[in-house]
């Protein structure tokens, strides 16, 4: 007996549907595969830790436009949680400023990293149409979009372990960033999959999920589009235009 298309997944097969979306994580872009073997220049990792800075001060924002559009108390005690690990707290001086240091670690001062003048257009756009969309979708929406972090322990580990022989240059104060993340977003996934796994009831709006979440996946995948066309093929924006 066959079942209709219709049919909504079980807890167990939309969560499997979910994970299955890692194909499109951004680990899998050339630029991120160059990183993991070893072959960027240190321009090259600057240009991304200088870009994806840009990203990082956006996602507190991101997280505060959910929290607004959030009735449920619950939901919000545990949320706002996310925005502490980012803008810091007493005791944790947050991932932002452990950017930063990332971005020091590599070559590049405090000014460089937070005044943003080397953001590129297309990481600009990228990350712009992600806070704007949490400003305006259904909070659940939004919280959901977040699931990219089901992928993220791995590329973080990936750096732990290979960015110490590859770029022996990167000051080991630089890696506090991802070992703060490799247990943030464990924990990060386990609400924000709880929210869908019950949000998300009928086949409709179970695939609708899936749109989002590849919508997050263009995002990041795009920012590192705009980054391979800067540093790897070295075509800036506007690398043609003779200036007068």
């Amino acid at each position: 007996m066959t079942t209709s298309d219709a049919t909504p997944w079980t807890r167990q097969e939309f969560e499997a549907e979910l994970r299955a979306m890692e194909k499109y994580y951004h680990i899998h872009h050339p630029y991120h595969q160059l990183m993991n073997e070893g072959k960027l220049t240190q321009q090259q990792i600057q240009g991304w830790v200088a870009n994806r800075f840009y990203y990082q001060v956006s996602i507190p924002i991101k997280d505060a436009n959910i929290l607004a559009n959030c009735p449920d108390r619950e939901t919000r005690a545990k949320w706002i949680q996310r925005i502490l690990d980012h803008d810091g707290h007493p005791g944790d001086t947050g991932g932002i400023e452990a950017w930063i240091q990332l971005g020091i670690a590599v070559g590049l001062s405090r000014e460089d990293v937070t005044s943003l003048k080397h953001v590129l257009p297309g990481v600009r756009f990228a990350v712009d149409a992600y806070v704007n969309f949490a400003r305006r979708a259904d909070w659940h929406e939004a919280a959901s979009s977040s699931l990219t972090e089901l992928f993220a322990p791995k590329i973080h580990q990936q750096r732990l372990d290979n960015w110490p022989t590859h770029y022996p240059w990167v000051q080991m104060d630089g890696y506090n960033y991802f070992r703060k993340r490799l247990t943030e977003a464990r924990r990060d996934v386990e609400h924000g999959l709880e929210i869908t796994l019950d949000w998300y009831k009928t086949r409709e709006q179970q695939q609708r999920m899936l749109a989002i979440l590849k919508f997050k996946l263009d995002v990041l995948w795009t920012m590192a589009d705009a980054m391979y066309m800067a540093y790897i093929h070295e075509m800036p924006p506007y690398f043609n235009i003779v200036e007068q």
